[in-house]
């Protein structure tokens, strides 16, 4: 595995990199977001363009000096940014060893955190004064949708990482108990669909504040989310991160016999949660591989995702009225994920006798929420413009 793009690149190029870094799994989370907000933005303006949705104001004054709640949330930012970096610099090899644990844990220099409050605070009391007038003045612009994806993407990545934690400790319930703050602010321990859910009702409240109609801006959304999805399974797959099937010994079929031997089975080595046994000769943090070989789970999302990511996007047009190709998404995202659990590596529930998990459960609110979505919207007299305007 490749726990660091570094050691991809050593694995394809013969570089010599010693540090594993970027974090593979971080670095393909961050290409997720960026992906999903690039095909959010296209479909933005192409409804804008059908009058789906609309520039909002918005209104700001101008002139006035740098308010209270500016400083200390600009000083709150240099102070955690200040803390990280010199903590960072002073403990480079704790850093390179384990990059998310330390920058999502409670790990930091508390200097390097006044230092950085003091400055950032200081350079907005600046800007402020510099751009005062005698008489501050209101003003009102036009925005268009497009232009709050960043803002967007930024409510997204905040709340993803906050649900996907809840979603993680809830499922490892006993072990949160036994150590709440170790648990919580471990930087280890992200439940993807808690993300996307906890996301998502981010995202719609940002958006419905700025007048966004919610059942537009969840079609403009669908198949970025499974694009993302999708993307951010390659991340798991590249750093062996524990989110991998169960044990596979049976032979790889004739059918599949084009295919490299770890499509069909594979033991992780050199995962970066560092589970199973010790591989002979190596030197590193990463030395460890599965006793035996499991279905690669996050690969065969990844291509699944992706491919329904193709048929979204191939569709979209098509659909005229408002929120049934998230209803679509729902549906096929539901069924994808609740197929794989089969094959997948999990905590599982027990309820009259009946084994599920997490993912399981929340697969089918997924499909139920897409069917009866699309039957009521179906149903629905509101339409969207004609096909000729699409």
């Amino acid at each position: 595995m490749y726990p660091g793009i570094s050691d991809l690149l050593n694995d394809l190029f013969g570089t010599h990199f010693t540090a594993s870094f970027p974090p593979s799994f971080g670095m393909l989370v961050a290409i997720s977001f960026l992906l999903c907000a690039w095909t959010l933005s296209l479909e933005l303006k192409r409804k804008e363009k059908l009058g789906l949705v609309n520039s909002y104001p918005q209104t700001s004054i101008v002139g006035k000096p740098a308010s209270s709640s500016e400083l200390f949330w600009n000083a709150l930012f240099g102070f955690i940014l200040g803390a990280k970096i010199l903590f960072i610099a002073m403990r480079t090899d704790e850093f390179l060893t384990d990059p998310q644990g330390s920058i999502l844990s409670l790990k930091g220099n508390l200097a390097g955190g006044l230092v950085g409050a003091a400055l950032m605070g200081y350079l907005k009391y600046r800007e402020k004064q510099r751009a005062r007038l005698a008489q501050p003045k209101e003003i009102t612009e036009m925005v268009p949708p497009f232009q709050i994806v960043p803002e967007m993407t930024m409510v997204a990545a905040a709340a993803g990482i906050l649900g996907a934690k809840i979603f993680h400790l809830l499922e490892n319930w006993d072990d949160f108990i036994a150590d709440p703050a170790g648990m919580f602010f471990s930087g280890s321990g992200l439940t993807m669909y808690g993300g996307l859910i906890v996301g998502a009702i981010a995202v719609l409240w940002f958006t419905k504040k700025r007048g966004f109609p919610p059942l537009v801006t969840c079609d403009a959304a669908a198949p970025g989310l499974m694009l993302a999805y999708g993307t951010g399974r390659i991340g798991c797959q590249l750093a062996g991160d524990g989110d991998w099937g169960i044990v596979n010994t049976a032979p790889k079929p004739s059918l599949l016999s084009f295919l490299p031997d770890w499509v069909w089975a594979y033991r992780y080595p050199h995962n970066v949660v560092n589970e199973g046994i010790p591989i002979p000769g190596c030197v590193g943090h990463h030395c460890a591989m599965l006793a035996d070989p499991v279905f690669p789970t996050p690969l065969y999302e990844s291509v699944a995702c992706i491919l329904l990511f193709f048929f979204l996007w191939s569709i979209r047009k098509k659909i005229i009225v408002p929120g049934k190709l998230f209803s679509i998404y729902l549906i096929l995202n539901g069924i994808e994920r609740f197929a794989i659990e089969s094959i997948r590596v999990n905590t599982k529930y027990h309820v009259a006798g009946i084994a599920f998990t997490q993912a399981q459960l929340i697969s089918l609110l997924l499909i139920l929420t897409g069917v009866i979505g699309w039957i009521y919207l179906d149903k629905s007299k509101e339409k969207s413009p004609g096909p000729g305007m699409v």
